[in-house]
Parts: structure tokens; sequence; C-alpha cells
């Protein structure tokens, strides 16, 4: 785990901290919505009663959860991402077409309706982005990818003219 310093957060921090953990809480796989829950509550409880009460009477709301439900296995996925391996995947496109990949993942993306697994294919030899509610299975090789996620995620941002953070 981590260990944080004391700390004290502005009211804005406060509320930035609170409405990214309801947003995660509601739009991320179970896994990932139980740790944004507790992280917040961990925080709550060292903070000073006033503070405290901004997370708990805070007006910024997150809308209802997503529609569309997963086929794949995020904490799977996080974990191939985290420790560099490929993934085969059974993948139906949007036209129904069921085709069978071997890709190296390195991002998650998130978006209010969707979320989108950025990749190495081996398969297209480029970057390709898969909607997570279209791959039918996906199962870890257990084998690392030749190249590092990060330098993967680099590329990828430069193709796409995202900057990098600073």
């Amino acid at each position: 785990g981590f260990m944080l310093p004391p700390m004290m957060f502005s009211q804005e921090e406060i509320e930035a901290l609170v409405l990214g953990s309801r947003w995660v809480a509601k739009m991320a796989d179970a896994r990932l919505a139980a740790g944004a829950v507790d992280a917040l509550e961990k925080i709550a409880a060292i903070l000073p009663s006033d503070l405290k009460a901004e997370i708990d009477n805070s007006t910024l709301l997150v809308a209802g959860p997503r529609r569309q439900e997963d086929k794949a296995d995020l904490t799977l996925i996080r974990k191939a991402i985290r420790s560099e391996h490929i993934l085969d995947l059974a993948y139906e496109d949007e036209s129904g077409t069921l085709t069978e990949r071997r890709v190296w993942p390195f991002a998650l993306g998130f978006f209010d309706s969707i979320r989108v697994m950025i990749v190495w294919c081996e398969m297209r030899e480029g970057f390709r982005h898969f909607r997570t509610d279209r791959i039918i299975s996906a199962v870890s090789t257990e084998e690392r990818y030749p190249r590092r996620r990060l330098v993967l995620l680099k590329e990828w941002r430069e193709m796409q003219g995202i900057p990098l953070p600073t």
C-alpha cells in the first residue's frame, strides 16, 4: 500500500476528489469502483470535521451507471497492462464479425457510455482501439510483450496529437 503524509486539502481539491471518486464508483468495474469508495473513506477519516462535512454534503453529482455491460474482465485487462502481458482476444466488431487478435494492452479509456482498451495489435502491426463491451474473451498469455508500456503510450499519444502530461 501507499502511505500519505498528513495533508490539508482546499475546498476545490476535496470537490475534485469527491467527484472523481463518485465517477469511478459508478463508471468503473466493481473492483476499481470499490477502490474509489475505500480511498475516499480513508481520506475522509483523516480530515477535520468541517472538511469531512464537505465530502458528505457535496453537491457535485455523477449520472447513473453505464448502459452497456462489459463482456471482458477489466481486472484481467488492468493486470495485463501493469505486467505488460500479451492478451489473446476474441472480438466482435460493429457489424458482428468475430476476429481473434493477439494484442499488447497498454491503456484503458473510460468514457461515459463505453470503455476502450488501447493496444498494439500484432495482426495489424499497429495501434488499435477495442471497445470492452465487444470483447468476447480475453486470455492472458502471461508472456511479456517486447516493448515497454510507457513507450507504447508515448508513441500512441504522439500519433493521436495528445500532449504529454506536464
